[in-house]
């Protein structure tokens, strides 16, 4: 079985050289860091540590269980034959989802634990190096809201990675081409997804140090859980963000068409703004029910921003963003703050939109705000007898001969 420093391009190591020099990751203490003494909270700093990346890098070759590292920090390496076993042989019934990295099945392994296995496919050239960051990135950073990595293969050229399973699939599963028989997501869940997805993204920009720009946020890539708490999952296009005196990451353009923000397509400078952006759309969806990009649709309204567009600019349209799905079952009021936010967030200029622990806030705020319908009334309803006055005033109600009403008339 290959050791995992070994499929390492020259190209790549030297990235992963600039991860080490610039990523010593390791927990600080919550006095320093955090206001909170709870290693649940999901909010503590982390510092940079040479020694801690170098000790866990060296748990990707699958023969260190025996140096005390910690299990919830580390990758286990399977080899390909399990994988074979806990997926049926990649039986077709268990592929659960197919992408430009490769094929997603459903497995489990020898533990009992459902598991979803992402195979590389051989004929991505793309692949390899997100391979490489996406194994790096998810054994050093942990997080409530990020998914999280249980293993990978590299036995001989296959690159297989292993996450937990989340069995309700993406967002976008949930908000699009819905069948007759699927319910719309309400607005308390679509707001708890918002939440959940700003904490994931707030802690790859302000917990992980240097911040991590994920560049890749969109909803095929936020999943669910069953009780709809959202992950964040495929970091194969995360970058570490600038530090000292820098201002961007100049690299080259990548992501997703539809999502990503007007500067960095055109000019390849990539800041933490640049996920603000794509947050934004993906806020717009959770409003809207709309895909970021839809050829289905006419012309004019393929771009889901530049549709969006006129009703941001003008909060007395806000409402016409409406999923008609929702029925109009959400607070006016949430939805108008919502959809504010959504229009902060798609500034043009990069340094008109908010930062993410700003959003967090905002969105929280948003969901301790839930939506409560109004009771049906099923009580039945009977005529209600003749009024004493009506009859009173019975001759006064009448038309005259000629069509018209009495000049008393009510």
């Amino acid at each position: 079985m290959s050791c995992f420093s070994c499929i390492i391009s020259p190209s790549h190591k030297r990235d992963i050289g600039k991860l080490q020099d610039n990523s010593r990751i390791r927990r600080s203490n919550s006095s320093r860091h955090s206001t909170s003494n709870s290693p649940e909270d999901g909010r503590d700093r982390l510092s940079l540590d040479s020694n801690e990346i170098v000790k866990r890098r060296a748990t990707f070759n699958g023969r260190d269980k025996d140096r005390g590292i910690p299990s919830a920090t580390t990758a286990r390496s399977f080899t390909f034959r399990e994988l074979v076993s806990a997926t049926k042989n990649f039986k077709i019934s268990y592929l659960i989802g197919e992408g430009g990295f490769g094929k997603v099945y459903k497995g489990c392994i020898e533990t009992g634990e459902i598991v979803a296995v992402k195979q590389l496919s051989k004929n991505s050239l793309q692949g390899n190096q997100e391979f490489i960051v996406e194994v790096l990135m998810l054994s050093l950073l942990h997080h409530p809201n990020l998914v999280n990595l249980i293993g990978y293969c590299t036995d001989g050229d296959q690159r297989l990675l292993v996450y937990e399973y989340m069995p309700m699939g993406s967002l976008q599963d949930h908000l699009f081409d819905l069948s007759s028989d699927e319910d719309a997501l309400d607005w308390n869940t679509r707001m708890k997804i918002a939440v959940g997805a700003a904490r994931g993204l707030e802690h790859l920009h302000c917990t992980a140090n240097p911040p991590v720009i994920y560049r890749d946020l969109k909803s095929a890539n936020i999943l669910l859980d069953n009780d709809f708490n959202p992950k964040l999952s495929d970091f194969g296009l995360a970058k570490l963000g600038p530090i000292g005196d820098k201002t961007h990451v100049s690299t080259r353009v990548m992501g997703t068409y539809g999502y990503c923000a007007p500067e960095y397509a055109m000019s390849g400078k990539l800041t933490v703004k640049s996920d603000i952006y794509c947050f934004g759309v993906v806020l717009l969806e959770l409003l809207t029910g709309r895909k970021a990009l839809d050829f289905s649709r006419v012309r004019e309204e393929q771009m889901l921003v530049t549709w969006a567009r006129p009703f941001l600019t003008d909060r007395k349209k806000y409402i016409h963003l409406a999923d008609p799905l929702l029925k109009g079952q959400f607070p006016l009021r949430s939805f108008q703050h919502a959809a504010y936010i959504t229009s902060m967030c798609l500034q043009e200029q990069p340094n008109f939109r908010p930062m993410v622990r700003d959003i967090v806030v905002a969105l929280e705020y948003l969901a301790s705000q839930p939506y409560k319908p109004e009771p049906i009334d099923t009580t039945p309803h009977t005529t209600p007898p003749p009024s004493p006055f009506r009859k009173k005033m019975g001759n006064h109600l009448s038309r005259e001969p000629n069509g018209t009403k009495s000049s008393t008339s009510i």
